[in-house]
């Protein structure tokens, strides 16, 4: 009888930073078993969650927070491999996806891959609008890719070409409403303090525009409609967003 032989893990580091993500984090770790490495970077968690990161292998680093961009770079640079896969706690990576990780890594073709990302909402998987594809870049070589130093809506800033791989990357993207809606609160108001801080300001013109423009774009000519109350309540919220954005951005122009 011959032995069945067992595939090596992939030269690879799943890179992640936690922050009290307990309730998440073993979904997420679990899905990149395939990953010869895990490395979680945590900025002060109070609950269980380094202990599951390390029922799971992980090797773990503590760091205060320095910004999402920062943060992640952070992550990236204790990694032992130079091909990373950059994760939040709340997202996993689907079998489609991990399969094709598995393929690409075997002869890397790009310098850096990304891959369509599917949010969860209201119970709901999204198909359109906001919620997908939601392109995500966060396979790379790091050598030729960094993060950007922006504390929200960071970036991987690239000088390599870019693939696109098959598969979802899953995005649990909030535990409840309630939830949902203090993390867009905080997140307005980190985009605002950094508009602010490049001397940008909003008139009412873009007030109103902006969220009209959201609305259309997203709901209408992405279809968004097409994922029913889920699809529209998130769409909504987005659009209140762009306004908070704004009116936060005048209070700091005024102060």
């Amino acid at each position: 009888m011959i032995a069945e032989v067992m595939p090596s893990k992939l030269p690879l580091s799943a890179v992640i930073i936690t922050r009290n993500e307990e309730t998440r984090l073993a979904a997420c770790l679990e899905s990149v078993s395939f990953a010869d490495e895990i490395v979680v970077v945590d900025s002060g968690s109070t609950d269980k969650t380094l202990e599951i990161a390390l029922q799971y292998g992980a090797r773990i680093f503590r760091q205060d927070w320095l910004g999402f961009g920062r943060q992640k770079q952070f992550a990236v640079m204790r990694a032992s491999h130079d091909w990373v896969l950059c994760l939040d706690a709340d997202e996993r990576v689907s079998a489609e996806l991990r399969a094709s990780i598995e393929e690409v890594m075997r002869n890397p073709v790009f310098g850096a891959y990304r891959f369509p990302r599917r949010n969860r909402f209201m119970g709901r998987w999204l198909y359109h609008g906001e919620g997908y594809p939601d392109w995500s870049l966060r396979l790379f070589h790091r050598a030729h890719s960094r993060w950007s130093e922006d504390v929200i809506h960071e970036k991987v800033l690239m000088d390599t070409s870019l693939g696109t791989l098959r598969g979802d990357l899953l995005h649990e993207s909030e535990e409840s409403l309630a939830a949902y809606l203090q993390k867009q609160n905080s997140y307005t108001t980190l985009q605002a303090q950094t508009l602010h801080g490049k001397g940008k300001r909003a008139g009412v013109a873009r007030l109103l525009v902006s969220p009209l423009l959201r609305f259309v774009k997203f709901y209408f000519v992405r279809l968004g409609l097409l994922d029913g109350v889920p699809g529209l309540v998130h769409i909504l919220i987005g659009c209140f967003n762009s306004f908070a954005k704004y009116a936060k951005l005048r209070e700091l122009n005024r102060e």
